[in-house]
């Protein structure tokens, strides 16, 4: 493993701030007081930023030995939310705000750029720009649009844009990257069924909308059985279905709601509109009124293959071929999609180990994302920071890469 020299002697103060910022966990928009971490600690290092971007972003624009005038830039990215979920850890630098908890590693990703970037205003051997974006609201609040939505990448011209998110159960010291879609689209349903009330003993005099909704959500798993391409993904989860409120009545409605998750816009296209019209239909068969709403959040994440392979290559150059494994998609969503839409890119996961690095005093149960005995694994500090800074000195070396 060929970790660079400074970011390794830099860890420990590095990972204090981690920690720190672990115990002070707030939610999407509410970043204040790390917002004022990250720029307290970029302003230090002699880093100029730009704040207030998607509410309470941070970018540090750090500019090569040419003050930048090669008009190359990349841009590194880090979230720096947590999520609205009681912490069980009681180790010393556990949450110290009730319902609040860094149990996804945004923590440690904005210190893996924090390494990054006082590496780079030490050591600025490159020419061009490089672009630290410390990005907000990633669980649910879709920062990256806003940031995009406030000019980020009409204000910071780059050509391209890198993220990366720790991923629990493969050893420290391996990297996962591929080209194309690597996490879904989420997006959510809300279905009212209106039907007519009735006395469960006399249910000729109503119209119950419970077996339509049983119909419904049968018939929804056909869209995915018969209506897509069986080599296509997408998934169709019912996740709640609220009706009634006595035994012996026959609800007046019955509400569904759940999510859908695709790799492509074009299946997400069909199944939107082939569970709207199932859904009105099965209530017109049945007599009953249908209200469909159906929410687009975050569209999937695709990397693009030439940004996907440049990553892999600067992989390979730290940890070996054998720890750079292929990127296996994954249903979960994540906004960095929509800065892969604006720009070319590649998204990738940096392994976080088993959960043996837990100090004692954390809860039960494995150490996964979005997990109350979720912590990030420190010793991932110097090799995400060496990433970064081999990523973007390698890019903005290569003319057609920066192009």
């Amino acid at each position: 493993m060929k970790l660079i020299d400074s970011i390794l002697t830099d860890a420990a103060s590095i990972a204090a701030i981690r920690k720190d910022i672990h115990a002070h966990p707030e939610l999407c928009f509410q970043e204040v007081r790390t917002a004022d971490v990250v720029a307290q600690q970029l302003t230090d290092w002699g880093i100029p930023i730009h704040r207030g971007m998607g509410t309470t972003g941070v970018v540090g624009i750090v500019h090569g030995r040419d003050g930048g005038a090669c008009g190359r830039g990349i841009g590194l990215r880090a979230d720096i939310d947590a999520l609205p979920m009681q912490e069980f850890n009681t180790f010393a630098h556990a949450s110290k705000h009730q319902g609040k908890m860094h149990a996804c590693g945004h923590d440690g990703h904005t210190a893996m750029l924090l390494a990054a970037a006082k590496h780079f205003a030490k050591h600025r051997d490159f020419d061009g720009t490089v672009y630290l974006i410390f990005q907000p609201a990633e669980e649910g609040g879709g920062g990256a649009r806003e940031m995009i939505k406030d000019g980020l990448f009409d204000k910071f011209p780059m050509q391209a844009v890198f993220g990366m998110h720790n991923w629990p159960g493969a050893p420290v010291g391996t990297f996962a990257v591929s080209a194309g879609p690597v996490m879904a689209s989420s997006n959510e349903f809300k279905i009212v069924i209106r039907g007519k009330g009735s006395h469960a003993a006399l249910p000729h005099n109503g119209i119950d909308p419970v077996p339509i909704a049983c119909q419904m959500v049968q018939g929804f798993q056909t869209i995915i059985t018969r209506n897509k391409k069986p080599v296509d993904a997408g998934v169709i989860s019912v996740t709640m279905i609220h009706a009634g409120e006595a035994t012996n009545v026959v609800p007046d409605a019955c509400e569904l709601q759940g999510t859908v998750r695709t790799f492509s816009i074009e299946v997400l296209d069909l199944i939107e509109t082939r569970m709207k019209q199932v859904a009105e239909s099965i209530c017109t068969a049945f007599d009953a009124q249908c209200e469909f709403e159906f929410h687009r959040n975050y569209p999937p994440t695709i990397n693009s293959a030439t940004e996907a392979d440049f990553a892999r290559q600067v992989m390979t150059g730290i940890v070996g071929a054998d720890h750079v494994v292929n990127q296996e998609p994954t249903m979960g969503a994540e906004d960095f999609s929509y800065m892969l839409q604006a720009k070319p890119g590649a998204y990738v996961f940096i392994s976080n180990g088993d959960g043996a690095h837990r100090e004692m005093g954390h809860g039960g149960g494995p150490c996964t994302l979005h997990n109350p005995s979720y912590d990030f694994n420190d010793d991932l500090i110097p090799l995400g920071g060496t990433y970064w800074v081999e990523l973007a000195t390698q890019w903005l070396a290569n003319p057609t890469q920066a192009q």
